[in-house]
């Protein structure tokens, strides 16, 4: 594939997936903004994670140093785990930062190193990783999914539905400068796909991948079989508007669009999907 293949999502199709992923949730892109000098260096999560304590309340800083030091000095595994699951909750519930939340969910599970903690876990930055706008951030995430992944892949190696994981942190996690990245997951999840037609989990991620990489028509294809038998999925119909859109079929797009509003509660999201209907119209 050639590297002018690679496209980004358009401006409203990329705004209405970070609406839908982090309608509900802190954006790390708005977490990251004083943490992450630029795009050209490397993520550093405990770089983040410290600028993040930082600005909490004098009372929650001493709870999480205290948890942090008990990593530290726990020599007992199981001690480690429950220390790192006491952090990830207090950032997801009480902090309200995902990637500190993210981080210690990631540790916790590669201590435990079960098929379930790790896809979980995978999973979680894997979904997380969509709509994230800043290179180094997507890096971290994919990277890191990609690691629990291959990890829960070693326990359970005939799993279809986490090689589609694992391919799937390629196609969301590549730079666009890298398609070699993309085709990697794409070619992955290809092979699930060649041996189970019906992995509906496989054919939206190649939609998905389809969509990023130009092939508009094979793309639309896909999504079309995943929404007839999902027809509540809003980033699979999202995706396939955004589809017909790079096909130059706004008539489809529209009702695929208006589709989708009849579905959200979101109404940010709702205003999002009305005004891009507006605009195509």
């Amino acid at each position: 594939m050639k590297k002018e293949q690679i496209i980004l999502l358009s401006g409203g199709v990329l705004l209405l997936l970070v609406i839908y992923f982090f309608g509900n949730t802190v954006p790390p892109k708005k977490e990251a903004a004083a943490v992450a000098p630029s795009a050209a260096q490397s993520f550093d999560i405990q770089a983040a994670i410290k600028a993040a304590t930082a600005k909490l309340p004098e009372q929650q800083q001493t709870y999480v140093s205290g948890l942090t030091q008990a990593v530290v000095r726990g020599d007992v595994k199981e001690q480690q785990i429950r220390t790192y699951r006491q952090l990830a909750q207090f950032w997801s519930d009480s902090a309200k930062a995902f990637l500190p939340f993210a981080y210690y969910t990631s540790q916790a599970a590669k201590l435990e190193n079960s098929e379930k903690s790790l896809t979980f876990a995978a999973q979680l930055l894997l979904d997380n990783l969509r709509g994230v706008e800043q290179p180094e951030i997507k890096s971290w995430l994919a990277g890191e999914s990609k690691e629990l992944f291959e990890k829960a892949i070693v326990l359970n190696p005939n799993s279809d539905s986490l090689a589609v994981g694992l391919g799937s942190t390629y196609i969301f996690g590549a730079p666009a400068d890298n398609p070699q990245e993309l085709m990697k997951g794409i070619q992955q999840i290809l092979a699930v796909s060649r041996k189970d037609s019906t992995n509906l989990y496989a054919q939206k991620m190649l939609g998905i991948g389809g969509i990023i990489s130009g092939q508009y028509d094979k793309a639309v294809e896909r999504l079309e079989k995943v929404a007839a038998a999902a027809p509540r999925d809003l980033e699979v119909l999202l995706m396939l508007a955004e589809g017909y859109e790079r096909k130059g079929d706004k008539e489809k797009a529209v009702a695929i669009y208006q589709r989708t509003v009849d579905l959200v509660e979101n109404t940010a999201l709702k205003a999002e999907l009305n005004k891009r209907i507006q605009q195509l119209r």
